[in-house]
């Protein structure tokens, strides 16, 4: 959640945007839900009938995960409304490990129910393992030397055996979803180019990039996690046009492309812009957030398919008038309009 000066005029340039060209989002958003290939995901072929005309609305319920709709139900409280996207996080410090069943057990809760179930890990640094701190220099915050990465790459080696193990650990609960039929938005190693997270701020194919893909392999292909919607996600940091190319992991890796807003400049249409071309026609999102959009901007910037805010965030950066003209404006989707799933 670092936040950094976002320079719209320069990254306007480098997109040569303007509400006047014709390969603008704008221009392109009225295309028919026809020409979008049928996904196997309906989560997915969901999201392609609504973009560009409405957006999901969403929350983050963060830990403890004794209580992993706490920050759902407070979103009720205020608004009368549920949200329409529940997210939950297998975390890292051990009495949260102790209770990944519960959030798990909300996960098909809340599918049940008709919502999307999005599921993000912030994962120990397996240099030193789990349980760990946020930031002790050992934990979620910390960093891996140039050795240290190579060894984590590198398939059997003494580092990479120890990740494969931390990762099987939630790839159990990951099967549970599967075999009650949940799909899960799964977006891991968020905010690719946040140098803060020991898997972040690695640009290039040998980087951060490198480990997301050989997840996302071993997951899908040795797992057989078939259940697990890729959300691919960075950052909105001034170099945010040239992250999203240094940190794209390449289309068959993701489903999802998603951006987390902190910078204090909104959603500006730079952002909008740099996260809709990178996609090339896949849905993109609003991974996190504190500030939320408006019912306008969601409007001018309608491919938006879902926002997420952060639990507690939410309630400190908007005022309980705001949350609820945002959550019962025609345009934002909570739970009581899902379709249901099958």
């Amino acid at each position: 959640m670092k936040k950094m000066t976002f320079n719209v005029f320069i990254l306007a340039i480098a997109l040569g945007f303007g509400a006047c060209n014709k390969n603008s989002p704008a221009a392109e958003e009225n295309k028919s839900v026809d020409t979008v290939k049928p996904s196997q995901f309906q989560t997915i072929n969901y999201l392609n009938s609504i973009s560009g005309k409405k957006t999901l609305s969403g929350i983050h319920n963060r830990e403890p995960n004794s209580t992993p709709a706490r920050w759902t139900n407070e979103i009720n409280a205020t608004t009368g409304k549920y949200p329409a996207l529940w997210s939950g996080d297998f975390l890292f410090q051990q009495d949260n490990i102790n209770n990944r069943q519960m959030m798990i057990d909300e996960a098909i809760r809340q599918w049940k129910k008709g919502a999307v179930v999005n599921i993000m890990w912030h994962a120990c640094n397996p240099a030193y393992g789990a349980p760990c701190n946020w930031e002790d220099g050992k934990g979620v915050l910390s960093g891996l030397s140039d050795a240290q990465w190579t060894e984590l790459c590198t398939e059997g080696t003494a580092l990479n055996t120890k990740w494969k193990g931390m990762v099987d650990e939630i790839a159990v609960y990951l099967q549970q979803l599967k075999d009650q039929k949940v799909e899960v938005l799964w977006r891991p190693f968020h905010e690719m180019n946040q140098g803060k997270f020991w898997w972040g701020g690695r640009p290039g194919p040998n980087g951060t990039v490198k480990l997301y893909q050989w997840l996302h392999d071993y997951l899908t292909k040795t797992k057989g996690l078939t259940n697990l919607i890729w959300v691919w996600n960075i950052q909105d940091f001034g170099s945010l046009a040239t992250d999203a190319v240094n940190y794209n992991p390449g289309a068959s890796y993701f489903d999802i492309a998603s951006l987390d807003v902190y910078d204090g400049s909104g959603y500006t249409q730079a952002k909008y812009e740099v996260m809709y071309r990178i996609a090339k026609g896949k849905p993109i999102a609003i991974g996190e957030c504190d500030k939320l959009p408006t019912v306008t901007e969601l409007r001018n910037q309608s491919s938006w398919v879902f926002f997420m805010s952060w639990s507690e965030l939410t309630f400190n950066k908007n005022s309980n008038s705001e949350l609820q003209q945002l959550y019962n404006a025609d345009n934002v989707i909570t739970l009581e309009k899902m379709p249901g799933w099958k």
